[in-house]
């Protein structure tokens, strides 16, 4: 499985290459991780003997989430937010390298008001099909230039044009503006003449939430909806709701509810407003349709109920969904070991998921 030909991929160089340099690091949290993370390399992780070589190496590298964990500031405290994210910073080293080994083409560009980076795989194949990419971040951090890393990789995975979404971040921005820039974009590809049944969405963490979030409020706004949507670990509801935030509380290595999350959840959307559909997609009403939707995660991640509950809802009201669960994996798994058997296994699925449903 380490062979990506194997996965119906073709450059295992590539591969050898991002796995003597594997740092992505997409967690929620992932501003502060890297230079918290070496101040303690005591194995907080459990290493189940299921998992592959690369991940029983990997995960005792973590550090107790806790220990390293900043203070968030309050949830109107824009100046706070702005000097605690330094993701672009964090992650230039990553993109950087990510750009030299896949080679995108990537233009900057504006879709209905709303930056984006439109990036196109190196030997793209002209196509009308386009993936849709909301970056997370868990609503306050993050952009599409330092998830970047994620919109290459999917993109190389793939073989699709992605365009991913430069949206504001809270607190400079709410729920409603988000989810409205959100919608912009699909709105504007449309114009210039692309079919909603040539695009999908991808979201990962709040990304994914926001990603469900959006298609419900285009749904309802008669807008239409796109053809596929693939989720990773998405944070489908923000209130701490759910068995896993209780039961996963002390393995999950990278997400802590009431030291961080909860601050995020605030400056996203009032308490009031946590369980509006648009905000936590967990509560949407899927009898009235949802495009197919691919589901993945891993089940040390407190979001896991998340998962589970975001699927029954879809699935229940008569609608396509699969839930692609991976053992012993943690928070967007997929893109910390790229070359792993677990993250190419899931790669695949999303290539072909997006084969069987996108243009369909």
């Amino acid at each position: 499985m380490n062979d990506r030909k194997s996965a119906g991929h073709t450059r295992p160089d590539r591969w050898g290459c991002l796995k003597r340099n594997a740092l992505v690091f997409l967690a929620v949290l992932s501003v502060t991780v890297s230079a918290c993370a070496q101040e303690s390399r005591e194995s907080y992780v459990y290493v189940p003997a299921t998992v592959s070589k690369e991940w029983q190496d990997y995960l005792p590298t973590l550090p107790d989430p806790n220990r390293w964990s900043p203070k968030f500031p309050m949830a109107g405290d824009i100046g706070g937010w702005e000097k605690l994210d330094k993701s672009n910073e964090i992650h230039k080293e990553v993109n950087d390298r990510v750009l030299r080994v896949y080679e995108p083409q990537i233009t900057p560009r504006k879709l209905g008001g709303v930056p984006v980076l439109d990036i196109k795989p190196r030997n793209w194949k002209r196509s009308a099909k386009i993936l849709i990419y909301t970056h997370g971040g868990s609503y306050t951090f993050g952009s599409a230039q330092s998830s970047l890393a994620n919109a290459v990789l999917v993109a190389d995975a793939t073989g699709l044009r992605v365009v991913s979404v430069d949206y504001t971040v809270a607190p400079r921005a709410r729920w409603q503006q988000i989810t409205d820039e959100v919608v912009a974009v699909f709105e504007a590809l449309r114009e210039e003449g692309h079919p909603l049944k040539y695009i999908a969405i991808h979201g990962t963490s709040a990304g994914g939430g926001l990603a469900a979030g959006a298609v419900l409020k285009m749904r309802d706004q008669g807008i239409g909806m796109p053809a596929a949507a693939v989720l990773w670990s998405p944070w489908s509801d923000i209130t701490e709701t759910g068995d896993t935030y209780m039961t996963l509380k002390a393995a999950d290595p990278d997400l802590v509810y009431g030291k961080t999350l909860k601050a995020s959840a605030a400056a996203y959307a009032d308490p009031k407003d946590q369980k509006n559909p648009y905000v936590s997609p967990v509560y949407g009403d899927y009898t009235k349709g949802f495009p197919p939707t691919l589901i993945q995660g891993g089940t040390k991640e407190i979001f896991l109920s998340n998962f589970i509950r975001q699927y029954q809802a879809i699935e229940a009201a008569g609608q396509t969904a699969k839930l692609d669960l991976y053992e012993g994996m943690i928070h967007i798994f997929q893109l910390r070991l790229p070359e792993s058997p677990e993250s190419q296994l899931a790669l695949t699925k999303v290539k072909n998921f997006l084969d069987q449903y996108l243009g369909k």
